[in-house]
């Protein structure tokens, strides 16, 4: 006696969303619980940035060779060195991926009923969460060096999902490059050419007015640029369009997992 197949229909509408956030969640939440082994992760990504702030930023402030208007160069300076530090982060992330590959997890990620979009938007989630301690350390820091920055609980949430929001999209570019390159030896070059230029063509350092002509056109396009605005509005109260700044970013990393999403199958070829 035959038995004839059962058909199972993927699940459609509310509960197609609400799968799929299941498994994003699933995946970023594996990515999160790397952290358990070694804790010392998170205190060591403040050396940088204290650094950045205590020597580089001290030292200019000194010279007062930068026009920052109303504000302390330091002051300035922080929300920069929130979204350098994430982007440091998160620019490396698709070497997490080529061992993934190496060791077999990922093909086995590709076989279950996730779609790809939901491994890239997990791991670009996880790499958002390891970046948000910059945010309070940061801040904290900035403090001790007497500088004014806000207090207010409902702003630094909001600036952790800016910098979430940014590290996303950095690290789909890095998932990306994984899938294009296939090869931890050669992504770790291009992550290193690529990482210093998006950093020195952003505002993360100075203002738009005192660049170049040329570096300007660099900055409107650079996604750096618009986390360093939103940051600034939000930790120091400059004047910033958090509408255009918000939307650039959510518009990039929505296209980071798109693109990422195309290259994870490559990858596992």
């Amino acid at each position: 006696m035959s038995v004839e197949p059962v058909l199972v229909r993927a699940p459609r509408g509310w509960r197609g969303v609400r799968g799929l956030a299941l498994r994003i969640g699933a995946f970023a939440l594996v990515e999160l619980q790397k952290l358990r082994h070694d804790r010392t992760e998170l205190l060591t990504r403040m050396v940088q940035p204290a650094l950045w702030l205590l020597i580089f930023g001290q030292t200019f402030s000194a010279l007062r060779v930068i026009d920052t208007g109303d504000v302390s160069y330091l002051a300035f300076l922080a929300p920069g060195i929130i979204a350098q530090s994430a982007l440091f982060i998160s620019i490396f992330y698709g070497i997490q991926i080529i061992w993934d590959r190496d060791a077999g997890i990922l093909a086995k990620l590709m076989v279950t009923p996730a779609p790809a979009s939901a491994v890239v938007t997990g791991k670009a989630f996880a790499a958002g969460v390891r970046s948000v301690v910059q945010v309070v350390g940061v801040v904290l820091l900035a403090y001790l060096l007497g500088v004014h920055m806000t207090v207010n609980p409902l702003k630094i949430l909001a600036a952790m999902g800016i910098v979430v929001l940014g590290s996303a999209f950095f690290a789909c570019l890095s998932m990306t490059l994984a899938g294009l390159v296939r090869n931890r030896d050669r992504l770790m070059g291009i992550g290193q050419a690529i990482t210093m230029p998006l950093f020195f063509a952003s505002n993360a350092l100075y203002p738009v007015d005192v660049m170049p002509e040329w570096l300007r056109w660099l900055s409107t396009v650079n996604p750096l640029s618009y986390e360093v605005n939103a940051l600034r509005g939000l930790l120091i109260g400059t004047p910033t369009n958090a509408l255009l700044d918000v939307g650039v970013l959510v518009v990039a990393a929505v296209a980071g997992v798109v693109l990422a999403s195309a290259c994870l199958r490559r990858l596992v070829r």
